[in-house]
């Protein structure tokens, strides 16, 4: 089965570490540019990490504020989103997104042409 398949999450305390996967089956990592993006309840969605597989560009945006650092594993075709420090406010739904069309001039997925979505992995940062 084609599909992007999602690991990781769960229940960690302010400051902790959680490490997230998100692993391509039946196509090959190489040929997209991945994104994670989270939402938290009632909030609007927000990107937090994009990588052009091919070249190893990446970028990852404010909402991490460097604390979120994306990776790949060619061999294990799988992105990684690595989280450091986490907060409360980190708590949301992550999901990861593979896509063949990119934003022009980034390594970001082109939202409106997603091929791939994972299910989604839940980050909850609480004591």
């Amino acid at each position: 089965e084609v599909q992007l398949v999602q690991s990781g999450g769960g229940l960690v305390q302010p400051g902790g570490s959680l490490r997230l996967s998100c692993a391509a089956s039946g196509f090959t990592l190489d040929d997209y540019v991945i994104g994670w993006f989270r939402q938290a309840p009632g909030k609007e969605r927000e990107d937090v990490s994009c990588m052009d597989i091919s070249s190893g560009t990446k970028y990852d945006f404010p909402s991490g504020e460097g604390r979120f650092t994306m990776s790949s594993d060619n061999a294990k075709n799988t992105v990684f989103l690595q989280m450091a420090q986490l907060r409360p406010e980190d708590t949301a739904d992550y999901y990861c997104v593979a896509a063949a069309t990119k934003v022009p001039g980034s390594p970001c997925p082109s939202l409106d042409a997603v091929d791939y979505w994972g299910k989604g992995t839940r980050v909850t940062v609480s004591t």
